[in-house]
């Protein structure tokens, strides 16, 4: 039970990458076997005898195992450099051509190829001369074989004939190994052509002072940069542009560059004036021979721009160009230190002043749309919508604070016309509307539409309007010249207020707790009228009913007209007269009052 391994013991090895076959020396589970272990008695006792004596003449051991050729020379190649000359018949430059090429042996197949190496420009076909393939050696069928291959000696294929000048060093030495003596080798023999080609051309011209040769090797790829500025504000529509110019110390050339900034209005042409040597002084000439038609040349120029005719800080007049260079760039400043002492290098500032500043005017408002609206024509061709409070709107959707209010007016008509004034906490607007009163002679409805309202002395810059906070019970809101007073409010505003206490005055809340207080002391003694018993109710319906029997007979009342009046002297909306008002307002309405029923009430 304490066996943790069942497999069976490996008995095939390799050594030396041949297979052969061993006995187990473990079991099953790890155990040691002596089945096929020898003892020590059975070991000395056969290094006592002699096995001749005892098991007779000894075998001799098998031969080695056969290798095939492919897998012994696999990838092993003899290679040798070699030429062969190809006459030029139609040449009067050459008569004849060396080619170079490179004679590879496979062992593994006894194939062969030429390859020769590709020379760029050279015209001719080049590469593989002959493919790999057992390369015939004569006419009887025989092949060529790597012993026939040696350095200093001619090979023909294919009616070519190549010489092997040399071999590398696998070659030598495997050629060595097996008992080749090799050749001294040779050197390798060159194309004549292509050598006269490689040599300079001799020229019986006697050198200038001046060796331009020696400035463009010294020279070449250094340029030097300088910032410039053209001022072209004499002629009309002219400006200041900037431009860089670089002078080319190779071949004394100069070229001018244009910088375009982003939205110009100008084409991208990269270049004013190309590379070219710049004329400083032109040879007198006559008035009457065509400058635009002129060719210069060394005859018709004095003196040509150089870098002494640079400077930072300077102009420089190019084609009738003035540019002035206001700076240079760091390997600029290091050459003309190096070369001609110069240290001044202070670039100049030629940014643009910046222009004063017009404060823009706003006109005044002419009253059509928001004002926010059109303020935008003010500051833009094309006006976008003012942004809204997208928050605002989503918190407080349908979130509207009703009041009523009455009209502030010397007209005796407008004071008893009564309107809800609607708040709306989404955009901060205010509608009025009016509800249509019978035989009035006044038309209800809507009396103004959803707008902001701004408060008195409220200017076009400054402009405040009108908030929550400033509508309180008794307050006087001015609407567009007209004045209301607010009256009364829904309830829904004091709840909403005290919900958001933190965002109001105390003020306007105390306002509206001090205005519903009344009525919560109604609603509170009409909870404790529920507890009257059946039959004091019947009483009172059966009072109403005779109070309304008593108003039906006298059909000159108006019933309307009576309400609002009892509403106008309810000034503090408790809803309770006092008896001896409601006396006398009954006298001045003509309406009969009945002791009996007075008493009942």
């Amino acid at each position: 039970p304490q066996k943790t391994s069942f497999h069976r013991s490996q008995t095939l090895d390799y050594r030396n990458g041949c297979a052969f076959f061993r006995l187990p020396t473990v079991g099953i589970g790890g155990e040691q076997l002596y089945v096929n272990q020898l003892s020590e008695s059975e070991l000395d006792e056969l290094s006592s005898i002699r096995p001749t004596l005892t098991y007779g003449q000894a075998k001799r051991a098998p031969p080695s195992d056969f290798i095939p050729a492919y897998v012994a020379f696999d990838k092993k190649i003899l290679k040798f450099d070699a030429y062969f000359q190809e006459d030029v018949p139609l040449s009067a430059e050459e008569h004849y051509r060396i080619r170079q090429v490179g004679i590879y042996y496979y062992l593994e197949d006894d194939s062969m190829s030429v390859m020769e190496p590709v020379v760029p420009n050279s015209g001719l076909p080049q590469g593989k001369l002959i493919r790999r393939q057992r390369v015939p050696k004569n006419e009887h069928g025989d092949h060529y074989h790597w012993k026939d291959l040696n350095r200093g000696m001619n090979i023909t294929m294919y009616g070519r004939t190549y010489r092997i000048v040399d071999c590398d060093s696998f070659t030598q030495v495997f050629l060595e190994s097996q008992g080749i003596e090799l050749n001294p080798p040779e050197k390798m023999i060159f194309d004549p052509y292509t050598e006269l080609r490689r040599m300079p051309v001799r020229k019986y011209i006697t050198p200038s002072d001046f060796d331009q040769l020696k400035q463009f090797l010294t020279y070449d790829k250094q340029v030097l940069r300088f910032y410039a500025m053209w001022d072209d504000t004499s002629s009309m529509f002219g400006e200041k542009r900037p431009y860089i110019i670089h002078y080319y110390l190779a071949d004394d050339t100069v070229e001018v560059r244009e910088i375009h900034e982003h939205n110009d209005g100008r084409d991208p042409f990269p270049v004013l004036i190309k590379r070219q040597r710049l004329p400083k002084t032109f040879v007198d000439k006559k008035k009457t021979f065509p400058s635009c038609v002129l060719e210069i040349s060394d005859q018709e120029v004095l003196e040509w721009y150089t870098a002494k005719d640079f400077a930072v800080g300077k102009s420089t007049t190019l084609l009738g160009r003035p540019f002035f260079i206001y700076d240079c760039d760091e390997f600029t400043r290091n050459f003309y230190r190096d070369k001609f002492g110069i240290t001044d290098f202070q670039p100049v500032d030629i940014r643009k002043k910046p222009l004063e500043e017009v404060p823009q005017v706003i006109p005044p408002y002419n009253g059509f749309g928001f004002l926010e609206d059109s303020l935008q024509n003010c500051f833009s061709l094309l006006p976008k919508p003012p942004r809204k409070d997208v928050i605002k709107m989503l918190e407080n959707d349908h979130k509207v604070l009703r009041y009523q209010v009455a009209l502030e007016s010397p007209n005796p008509e407008d004071r008893k016309r009564r309107f809800i004034l609607s708040y709306f906490l989404s955009n901060d607007m205010i509608s009025i509307y009016e509800p249509p009163v019978r035989n009035s002679g006044i038309i209800g409805g809507k009396y103004l539409s959803k707008t902001r309202v701004p408060k008195p002395g409220s200017t076009t810059e400054n402009a405040t309007y009108y908030e929550p906070s400033d509508l309180t019970i008794g307050s006087t809101v001015e609407v567009f010249g007209h004045r209301f007073i607010i009256t009364d409010a829904d309830e829904y505003v004091l709840n909403y207020m005290e919900s958001n206490a933190e965002s109001f005055p105390a003020a306007t809340l105390q306002s509206l707790r001090d205005h519903f207080r009344p009525r919560q002391v109604v609603k509170d003694t009409a909870i404790s009228d529920n507890s009257v018993p059946e039959t004091s109710k019947q009483e009172l319906d059966e009072l109403i009913v005779q109070v309304q029997e008593e108003l039906k007979l006298h059909n000159y009342l108006n019933n309307r007209n009576i309400q609002e009046k009892f509403l106008q002297h309810d000034k503090d909306g408790s809803g309770i007269l006092d008896k001896g008002e409601f006396l006398a307002l009954c006298n001045s309405l003509n309406v009969p009052t009945s002791n009996v029923v007075v008493n009942k009430v």
